[in-house]
């Protein structure tokens, strides 16, 4: 006796136990509704489901742009075509597509009774690394068309697997994949420097300075509020690696305080920096003591015996 068989007296048989109440027509009635229910369940686990009155017949994939659609293509049928529109195994279809990393992910419909649609969503491009497009998540797209300019990220990275191990040019690259898409065709170049750590540089525009690549959303998101202040025009950098008192600087005026926080480029009035002339010593070019200024004289009282009048005081 095969196990389904036992399962299914197993189970009507603690219905039927559980049933104390009903008459026993009703009770033999209703196990016989439940018998045909598991019957019908167990035919469709173990034979309709995997039958070929339902099998795939017709794939439709879309949303391929790489060179390798034709492959990526023929993978996907291939694979598609082992399955049923009642059992689409969503497991095979993401094997059949590794040796493709510029597939991201895949939306997969099926169309009973021999219909498979199977939406391809790509990476998109975010930097060069190498001349080699990348994605925001580090992943190379090796054969995938680039068709925009994009911005080149400048480190030594390992361009032999599929995905970037070097830190700087992953985080670079996640850098780059955050860019809203106002300011992306803008972003020219990312580079790490010094304690600034990744610097974005912007076409016609200042150079970004974000530091790490933790909170990508919040810097861009400042970065956008300051540009957008006409008080920051002209700065030559923004700094944004606290993105919620982000500055700018190098400005045309002498200022020495930066944007005001939390989003706004709100300068301060300028301060003078420069040393005036009076305060050097000519002998010894260096500073000399304050001298306190003299009082001017008071002014002499003024006449006034002249009738309807007053007299200019005496000299």
């Amino acid at each position: 006796m095969s196990g389904a068989t036992l399962a299914a007296r197993r189970t009507l048989a603690q219905h039927a136990r559980a049933l104390p109440g009903l008459p026993p027509r009703l009770k033999r009635r209703f196990l016989v509704l439940l018998a045909l229910c598991l019957l019908l369940a167990a035919g469709y686990q173990f034979w309709l489901r995997d039958s070929t009155l339902v099998a795939v017949e017709d794939v439709s994939v879309s949303g391929l742009t790489t060179k390798d659609a034709a492959r990526v293509r023929a993978a996907l049928a291939s694979a598609a075509h082992t399955m049923t529109t009642l059992h689409v195994d969503q497991a095979e279809l993401d094997r059949a597509i590794e040796p493709y990393p510029v597939v991201r992910a895949l939306d997969v419909r099926a169309d009973f009774p021999h219909g498979l649609e199977i939406r391809v969503i790509e990476h998109r491009p975010a930097a060069l690394v190498g001349g080699l497009p990348v994605a925001g998540d580090g992943t190379i797209l090796r054969g995938l068309p680039v068709e925009e300019k994009l911005p080149t990220i400048d480190a030594r990275a390992d361009l032999r697997g599929n995905r970037l191990t070097d830190p700087v040019a992953l985080h670079a690259a996640r850098v780059a994949g955050g860019a809203p898409g106002a300011l992306r065709p803008r972003v020219e170049s990312l580079e790490l420097r010094g304690e600034d750590g990744i610097v974005v540089q912007l076409r016609d525009g200042p150079e970004l300075i974000f530091g790490d690549a933790h909170r990508v959303h919040a810097k861009w998101l400042a970065a956008t509020r300051v540009l957008a202040d006409p008080d920051a025009e002209g700065a030559t950098y923004i700094d944004v690696r606290l993105p919620g008192r982000p500055a700018a600087g190098g400005l045309p005026a002498a200022t020495l305080a930066p944007v005001a926080p939390a989003g706004t480029a709100q300068l301060a009035p300028p301060v003078s920096t420069e040393t005036p002339e009076s305060a050097v010593d000519p002998a010894t070019e260096e500073l000399a003591p304050p001298v306190a200024a003299e009082p001017e004289p008071a002014p002499a009282p003024a006449d006034t015996t002249a009738a309807g009048g007053v007299s200019a005081p005496a000299e």
